[in-house]
């Protein structure tokens, strides 16, 4: 009696010793699976910013048809800079894909996110810039500034300007997205092996 209790005794720290090991690759895939969605959410708010952005343009009409004024994305360098950036960042994003996608596979792999996260942090500052950027010029094609005797710019241009301001949702839900992904990233290295 005495040695079937030790066996059993003996079978009940190897059994949760087993059971710990398959919760912490439990939780390093379900970190991973995040990780691939949120890379899929941030790829699809760049894509549709830059899209959104990159194919704004209004014309209106002055006295005659020979005589208009348009507005487009590229007549502001900022906006330029926008589109540029949100494609880069957009771009990154499904190359980053495969990586991702490795990581639920071999979910205990450290180095591959240590880069991941360098990464995403450096995109994360540029899609922040370009963002911040578009958005400053934004409030001031809807407000003007008085100052500087600058009218507001969207009183003529309503549906150029409804769109342009379109575009930095997805962008700045990038940016969240992004904040998530470094987090996610983080608690993952963090995890002992």
């Amino acid at each position: 009696m005495k040695e079937g209790a030790l066996e059993a005794a003996g079978d009940e720290p190897h059994s949760k010793h087993s059971t710990s090991t398959v919760r912490r690759v439990m939780n390093r895939r379900g970190l991973s699976i995040m990780d691939f969605i949120l890379r899929l959410l941030a790829a699809a708010g760049t894509l549709a910013s830059a899209v959104a952005m990159a194919t704004t343009d209004q014309t209106l009409p002055f006295f005659t048809q020979f005589l208009q004024f348009t507005a487009q994305y590229n007549d502001i360098p900022t906006f330029t800079f926008f589109v540029i950036a949100n494609s880069i960042v957009c771009a990154y994003l499904g190359l980053s894909l495969p990586l991702s996608i490795f990581h639920i596979i071999r979910s205990a792999a450290k180095n591959t996110r240590i880069i991941l996260l360098i990464f995403d942090t450096v995109m994360m500052a540029l899609l922040t810039a370009g963002a911040s950027a578009a958005a400053a010029i934004v409030y001031l094609a809807h407000n003007g500034n008085a100052s500087a005797n600058w009218s507001s710019f969207c009183q003529q241009f309503n549906s150029f300007c409804d769109r342009i301001s379109g575009s930095l949702i997805g962008s700045f839900g990038g940016i969240l997205l992004f904040i998530l992904l470094i987090i996610t990233l983080a608690v993952a290295i963090s995890r002992p092996s």
